[in-house]
């Protein structure tokens, strides 16, 4: 076989799967557009995503000292009213996270 016919029939293999693996996820997600299942998971996963991450921040907190434990408890509450007046995920999060890291960075210095 020529060089350039062996190299033609390298690109067109490589862009017949490259373009198989790219249309494989919406042929596999058509289906499950109408699953309840799917509808479900995307109303209540929020809440279940904001307990994980509120339980591994506070899992290592020490609640005996206050240096340690006031920038965690206030960041914490900042972020749940955050959350109650907004319901706005990605500003609870960034705004506890501020918080904090000014307060930890205060008590710290």
């Amino acid at each position: 076989m020529p060089d350039w016919l062996y190299v033609l029939c390298g690109i067109l293999v490589s862009a017949g799967i490259t373009w198989a693996l790219r249309a494989a996820p919406f042929a596999a997600l058509a289906p499950l557009r109408k699953s309840k299942l799917l509808e479900y998971l995307g109303e209540h996963m929020p809440v279940g995503i904001m307990f994980i991450l509120a339980f591994y921040t506070l899992k290592d907190t020490d609640v005996t000292s206050l240096g340690a434990a006031g920038p965690v408890c206030l960041a914490l509450a900042v972020t749940v009213a955050l959350h109650l007046w907004r319901g706005n995920m990605m500003l609870s999060i960034f705004g506890g996270t501020g918080v904090y890291v000014v307060l930890a960075s205060v008590i710290a210095a």
